[in-house]
């Protein structure tokens, strides 16, 4: 049976919590739809330093930083979804270059090195923020030396994360995760239901 096809618009950073948790819910979209997502990257702590700083440092007030906790651990606890403790923040920015660079090299390459980079900072607790740990993660994926070099070393994916950030602004995005769907933005912890529900509105416009 042929899936109908579906495109969509995700924004997203891999130091986002519930951007990892929103990517495990999306995903579980291509048991019904031939699903093509366009991956919009933006970068949400830019003042983190990427020696990784405590999670505390963070400026949110303490009961609501640990609400928010406990609700991801909630969520992963009841999805089955891969999750370790946060305990420090870290710049994302090169993590980010590198899975631009990275959609050059196809898209089982792109997803394996999205899932990896995901699971490294929220499963295993590894500082994407390092070089060396992305780097290494990058030759995992089978990515060689020159685009790694290149997502450093080309400016077109420092242009690329700046016309992600002009992209959200366009749709009026403050935040992510944040999904397009059509002429729908669902934003934050999205229900699995709500994205099957805008799914078939946008199957059906098409």
């Amino acid at each position: 049976m042929t899936l109908p096809e579906l495109k969509i618009t995700v924004y997203s950073d891999y130091i986002c919590p519930f951007c990892y948790v929103g990517h495990h819910r999306l995903q579980r979209l291509r048991d019904s739809y031939d699903l093509t997502i366009n991956w919009c990257f933006l970068e949400i702590h830019p003042e983190t330093s990427a020696e990784g700083e405590p999670i505390d440092s963070l400026d949110y007030p303490s009961e609501q930083w640990q609400q928010m906790l406990a609700n991801l651990e909630r969520i992963a606890k009841e999805e089955d979804i891969p999750l370790s403790g946060l305990s420090f923040i870290t710049n994302s920015k090169d993590a980010l270059l590198l899975s631009e660079a990275a959609k050059q090299c196809g898209r089982n390459i792109f997803y394996e090195l999205h899932e990896k980079l995901f699971s490294a900072y929220f499963v295993d607790g590894k500082n994407i923020g390092n070089r060396e740990v992305i780097n290494e993660i990058a030759e995992s994926c089978g990515i060689d030396t020159k685009t790694i070099d290149s997502a450093w070393t080309d400016d077109k994916h420092q242009q690329r994360l700046l016309e992600n950030f002009n992209s959200a602004r366009k749709h009026d995005i403050q935040s992510v995760p944040s999904f397009v769907f059509g002429g729908r933005v669902l934003t934050g912890v999205v229900a699995e239901a709500t994205f099957r529900d805008a799914a078939a509105e946008l199957a059906a416009a098409s």
